[in-house]
């Protein structure tokens, strides 16, 4: 592929990003998971096409070629007066099965879209917005209780829900001396979920049961990160990195509904529609954001490679959502919320970014794992995750600008029990924007 073919697809994909954005806000889902019945839904994997191509590492990373926010004080590893956005679209194509069946889903979106820019010395901001939760699902399944088919006939169970909430951050980062960095950043969680039931009866002598919730949150944390540069001999530099989210109460309210219908007509005669709503920043059951921990070690060589390792906890065990309404859904299985880890590795390689005859060598190639712990057990197990990913960067134009593409191949969930199991494979595109602010040219 010559780079004038890679510099068309780039102008291409940055004229599609207005209708992607359209599409995401028009209500399509974001992700699409059975598992994502419970809670908050599925957190997202946060990071760009850049750090997914490395299995998600990113906290003792300090790429100065491209936008790192897993680590508010990675913001600070740049070049002078260097602006730099980055824009991410993701496609993601599932397999579900359990027992005997099957199911299939696809589903494209923005990810993520952020930009930095530097602010005095040694110092730069970040702002950005990503997904922090998704809620996909619409399945249904008979009821086989004898004692209740036995007097009403088929009975049939469904439920749909969809919605996302999102991350809206901006922080900053300072060296503070010349290999120690620190970055602090605001984040603002916000979106609505809505999740609906229905028991309807093959027999028109009962009428349906409708259920469901509607969910609008919002809540208001933070993020603080360091990071500390060893150079070593050789070129090479040993970088150790660590993070920590806070922990935030949901505000917002949980409005449900119930009522019976015939045909989906209410039957106001005997069945009265119940409302009620539930104002969460009053609810006695507090429903909270799990607090979060990272760590992370990398080893760099130059500008040729790098090698990391990360590390995060985070504990949702007192988020109150196995208990409130609205989140618990314990019609759908037993659930219960615990903490969560996460351990991710990635390797990149750039064979030589300066080569003038081979376009090839000047890309970057990038691979990674992870295994991941989810932030609840379903019917007493927890769900895990784990995946391989691939990626590269490809040049295009002038400075640090490129294509960043990449491929997320994994598994969650399992078939054991009436559990269910998740094959995905998912393809990342991440725009890579860069320029240089307040430079004044000379002519002789």
């Amino acid at each position: 592929m010559s780079a004038k073919t890679i510099e068309a697809l780039f102008i291409s994909l940055l004229l599609l990003i207005p209708a992607t954005i359209s599409r995401a806000q028009d209500g399509a889902d974001e992700s699409y998971s059975p598992y994502s019945v419970f809670g908050i839904g599925d957190i997202s994997r946060q990071g760009t096409a850049y750090n997914k191509g490395m299995g998600g590492v990113g906290i003792a990373n300090r790429s100065h070629r491209f936008v790192n926010y897993l680590n508010p004080a990675a913001v600070t590893a740049r070049d002078t007066l260097s602006f730099m956005m980055d824009v991410g679209v993701v496609n993601q194509n599932k397999i579900f099965k359990q027992g005997s069946g099957k199911s299939v889903n696809n589903s494209t979106n923005m990810f993520n879209f952020v930009a930095t820019f530097p602010i005095y010395k040694k110092s730069a901001f970040i702002l950005g917005i990503t997904p922090f939760s998704d809620v996909g699902y619409d399945f249904s399944h008979p009821i086989t209780d004898p004692s209740v088919i036995g007097n009403t006939g088929n009975v049939t169970y469904s439920s749909e829900g969809s919605g996302s909430l999102y991350q809206l951050f901006g922080g900053m980062g300072a060296s503070l001396w010349s290999n120690f960095s620190v970055g602090a950043e605001l984040i603002y969680v916000f979106g609505n979920l809505d999740k609906d039931t229905r028991m309807s009866f093959d027999d028109n002598t009962y009428r349906s049961i409708y259920s469901g919730y509607t969910l609008q949150l919002n809540a208001v944390t933070g993020k603080f990160g360091v990071q500390y540069e060893k150079p070593l001999s050789n070129g090479l530099t040993l970088t150790a990195g660590a993070t920590y989210r806070m922990g935030a109460k949901l505000k917002g309210y949980a409005k449900g509904y119930q009522y019976a219908a015939v045909s989906g007509v209410v039957d106001t005669t005997y069945n009265a529609k119940r409302n009620f709503t539930d104002t969460l920043s009053r609810s006695r059951n507090n429903v909270k954001l799990g607090s979060e921990y990272g760590i992370g070690i990398s080893l760099r060589k130059d500008d040729l490679w790098s090698l990391e390792f990360d590390y995060l906890f985070s504990d949702w065990g007192n988020s109150g959502f196995d208990s409130h309404r609205g989140f618990s859904n314990r019609g759908a299985a037993n659930f219960t919320t615990t903490s969560s880890q996460s351990f991710r590795g990635g390797f990149e390689i750039t064979p030589n970014r300066n080569d003038i005859r081979y376009y090839l060598r000047r890309c970057t190639y990038r691979i990674g794992a992870y295994y991941d712990t989810m932030y609840y057990k379903v019917n007493g197990e927890q769900i895990r995750q784990f995946g391989l990913t691939l990626g590269t960067t490809l040049p295009v134009f002038r400075w640090y600008n490129g294509l960043t593409l990449g491929i997320d191949l994994g598994q969650k969930g399992s078939t054991s029990g009436r559990l269910i199991k998740e094959n995905y494979i998912m393809f990342n595109v991440g725009i890579n924007i860069h320029d240089i602010w307040f430079q004044k040219p000379k002519y002789e």
